[in-house]
This record gives structure tokens, sequence and C-alpha cells, in this order.
């Protein structure tokens, strides 16, 4: 947190309410035909420039004038724990939101988290097309994860923004909502979902990341036109985006687990064979030639939680 100001949590008291009777859900049917397309923050409770990219789009008054439009502050739970002395206890409540989204472990409720998620399932399960903002623990260039069926990076494509794309296909220890259902490699074909990390969680210009991507993304579904996006909503688009493909998820076993050096992030480790941690002694190195290395972070460490990504840049078969 050295250099980073004071974190301070978005004021959504006035849509905290929602207008469906579920808590922080919005939706919005313009009565004709289009896309389903939802907007999703504060999947975990630290991260709050989905929230604050929801507030904007809510206080714009922004209606859908084709299909219907779903506005959803996830985790209220966590949100409201949250301690600017201890940011990163937010996260979750009892377990991580964003990995609980298979039939099976949605079959328990024993958590805050699932349960919630029930609540939210109405709203999602027949959405068509998802975009879900988050932040990251470490400072760091914006990131957008796209799922490795081709849908999902044409998708990324055609959104343009931020200029990172990383295609993977999630985590070991849970399914992310990007890859829940419809959304998954072997979903349904006309079904896509894309998870924005739009930067460090209090960076202000984390912010301005999520609402340009929440805009375009809007945009490109067709359920709004161009002129109802507000200019000041968009960021720079990059003349190209650079396509990460994970190859490997280092996953800790201990909680002896270390870098060998500050990583910060998209680092690039230019011979194979390079040690870049050590997990209780044993040796984590790189697989292959100009390794890069994807969202290096400590903060969240415990056996089964994914620590680094390795991506080669381009796409793979």
């Amino acid at each position: 947190m050295a250099g980073m100001p004071t974190p301070t949590r978005p004021d959504i008291a006035r849509w905290r309410e929602g207008n469906t009777g579920v808590e922080g859900v919005w939706c919005f049917d313009s009565g004709k035909p289009g896309r389903r397309v939802a907007v999703t923050g504060l999947l975990h409770g630290n991260e709050f420039c989905g929230a604050r990219t929801l507030v904007t789009l809510l206080e714009a008054g922004l209606r859908p004038r084709r299909g219907s439009l779903t506005l959803a502050l996830c985790n209220l739970a966590a949100f409201d724990r949250f301690d600017p002395e201890f940011p990163d206890a937010s996260r979750f409540v009892d377990e991580d939101m964003n990995r609980v989204w298979t039939t099976e472990q949605l079959s328990e409720r024993g958590s805050v988290e699932r349960r919630r998620a029930h609540e939210l399932l109405p709203f999602l399960n027949n959405v068509d097309w998802l975009l879900d903002l988050h932040s990251m623990h470490e400072p760091g260039a914006a990131l957008l994860l796209a799922g490795t069926a081709p849908r999902h990076l044409a998708l990324a494509r055609r959104l343009g923004a931020p200029q990172h794309v990383v295609v993977d296909a999630g985590h070991a220890d849970g399914c992310r909502l990007r890859d829940y259902a419809q959304f998954a490699a072997q979903g349904r074909q006309d079904a896509v979902a894309l998870l924005l990390e739009a930067g460090h969680h209090f960076d202000a210009g984390s912010n301005d990341v999520a609402l340009d991507a929440a805009a375009r993304f809007l945009a490109l579904a067709g359920v709004v036109d161009s002129e109802q996006i507000e200019q000041s909503w968009l960021k720079a688009q990059p003349a190209q985006q650079t396509v990460l493909s994970v190859t490997d998820a280092v996953v800790a076993r201990t909680m002896d687990f270390e870098f060998t050096q500050a990583f910060t992030g998209l680092d690039v480790i230019g011979r194979a064979g390079t040690v870049i941690a050590r997990d209780a002694g044993r040796a984590v190195a790189t697989p292959y030639d100009d390794c890069v290395l994807v969202m290096p972070s400590l903060r969240q460490l415990r056996p089964g939680v994914t620590v680094v990504r390795l991506a080669r840049r381009g796409e793979t078969d």
C-alpha cells in the first residue's frame, strides 16, 4: 500500500436498494428485441472500481434502447466490512465469491457468498453478454481476461480496450462467474463473458479504465446507442491489443511460497528454466523462453491459490 492513497469506499447508498426486490440489483428492459446484457461489480468487497462504474451509469439514467440491461452490486456483505486499515480483509466474508460458479458448488448454501450467488442467479441465468468488473492486488497495467473459446477472444478484440488481453482457462480453486454455465467454453455460442482487471484496487485510474470498458461494452452489445455514452467516460483506445495466452497457473502448495524478486506483472523472463519462485524450497521455473508473468501476487497466499500465471505472447493452438 506504500505510495497509494488512503482507500475510501464509494457511496452506493442511493442505489443499494435496487429495483428488483433484490438488494443491489437493477434491471431495465427496453421492451424491444436485443441482447440481455449485464455488468457486475463488487464480487470482491474491496474492489471499488466496479461499484463506482455502476453508480455512474445509474446516476446518468442510462437505459437500454434494445434488449435488457442488468447492473448488479454483488458482494455487499463483504463491502460493508471494509476497513481502510485492513483493505484486503474485505475481499470476501466466508469464501471467494468468484470461485463458486458451478452447479455443484452452488448446490450448497453454507457461506455468505453462496447465498448471495443464489440471489443473483435469476438475473444471470439468461444473460447473453456479461462484463465483470474487478481490480488487482498489486499495481499494474489493466488486463481483459477472456476465456479459451474463439468467441471469447473475438469479443475482446472487438472491444478494443484495454491493451492487454489474457486468454486463460480459469483457476484451480473454483469457477469464476466469467466461466459460469452459458459463458463457459462449451456453453451457448451466443453467450460471452469478459472479466476486466482494471488496475490496482485503490488507484483512481482503475475507475477510469472500468468505466471506459463498460461504456464500450454496452455500445458494442447494442443495448445502448453511441449518443447515450458520455465522451468523458471514454479513454483513448490503444493502437493495438496484445494477446497473452496462459499456459500454466502456478498454484501455491504451502504458505512458504516466495518469489525470487519483486515482479510487477507482465514481466518477460527471457530464458526457459529461470527460477522465479520457491515453494517450501521447491524451485518454480519458467517453462519456455520469453515467458510473461501475469498478475504475480502473494496477498491472498494460501495452499491451492494461484499466485501467478505464465503466458506466451500471441494466440496458441
